[in-house]
């Protein structure tokens, strides 16, 4: 823990922690994204975070509202109630009292909730990559399973190599189970595989405490998985090249065939109609292209598998 983390679990750690059962999903994505905070520490920092926030942003903006005059420039042609319009001169104070509300709530409330779903982008980040590093790092086990070598001295060998990201850093959890809690090896598969974010991974644990249990040969038991997974990758792939040429595909036709032939058609009317401001001209060009284009990088980022 850092200071700033400290002095807000000193001042809030004992109301928040009268919250955990109300924070139950919080807890687990703290769990499963392996962030090395407390629930206690991490709440109460949230919203100290969250109040300093809002804090700042509401005498900023109100700040501005004033002396800018943000409520003068507002003009409403049409009957008013008395009261409303008794309330003019202080047009100024009233706009920036509002002004300094709403965005106290909507600043600290986007603060707050931005900290709530951050663990959980963490563990979703987590899981694709060791869905996407668990057939290679079943491969290394394999390897040293077939060289005799015992199941929890496997997990601490994987657990040093970083190049299988973060099934790497499930198995250094495994290793840290064994040799600092001084559980059995059963027990921190089973602990391990109740925390992971990845549902491949929870299988190939509960397998593998299956085969420990049942005196099954471990070594066949991996070789399977290893088969098992390369085959879903190359799978997951073809999928995914085939969508990535739907997307093209939808992407020519969408967003330079269709966009080519509205500005053509646009321009033809302009100039027939002599029309010296094409809006919905200036609306392809400036909105629809850029947008669109930049829809379809974010369609594709978020479904690319990991590397």
């Amino acid at each position: 823990m850092n200071s700033f983390e400290r002095f807000a679990f000193r001042i809030l750690g004992t109301y928040v922690g009268k919250k955990r059962d109300s924070y139950s999903s919080l807890r687990n994505d703290l769990v499963t994204a392996r962030m090395k905070v407390p629930f206690e520490v991490y709440l109460s920092t949230a919203f100290l975070y969250s109040a300093i926030a809002a804090i700042i942003g509401a005498v900023v903006l109100g700040i501005l509202t004033y002396l800018l005059n943000i409520p003068g420039m507002i003009a409403y042609k049409g009957a008013v109630p008395d009261a409303v319009a008794a309330l003019a001169p202080y047009s100024l104070f009233i706009g920036t009292v509002i002004a300094v509300v709403i965005s106290f709530a909507v600043i600290g409330g986007i603060t707050y909730l931005v900290f709530l779903i951050y663990p959980s982008i963490v563990a979703g980040g987590r899981r694709r990559n060791i869905d996407a590093t668990l057939p290679y790092a079943i491969n290394y086990i394999t390897a040293m399973s077939t060289a005799g070598i015992p199941p929890a001295e496997i997990f601490r060998q994987l657990g040093s190599s970083p190049i299988y990201g973060e099934s790497a850093t499930e198995a250094r959890f495994i290793t840290l189970e064994i040799d600092l809690f001084g559980k059995d090896l059963i027990d921190a598969l089973r602990l391990i595989s109740a925390t992971t974010p990845s549902l491949r991974m929870k299988e190939f644990l509960q397998g593998a405490m299956g085969c420990i249990s049942a005196g099954s040969s471990l070594t066949d038991y991996f070789r399977t998985k290893a088969e098992q997974y390369s085959l879903e990758n190359r799978q997951t792939q073809k999928v995914f090249l085939d969508t990535l040429g739907l997307i093209a595909e939808s992407y020519v036709t969408a967003m330079v065939a269709g966009p080519l032939f509205l500005i053509i058609l646009q321009s033809i009317m302009a100039i027939l109609s002599s029309s010296s401001q094409p809006i919905f001209l200036y609306l392809i060009i400036y909105l629809m292209i850029p947008f669109g284009s930049l829809m379809f990088v974010i369609l594709i980022s978020s479904m690319t598998p990991e590397s």
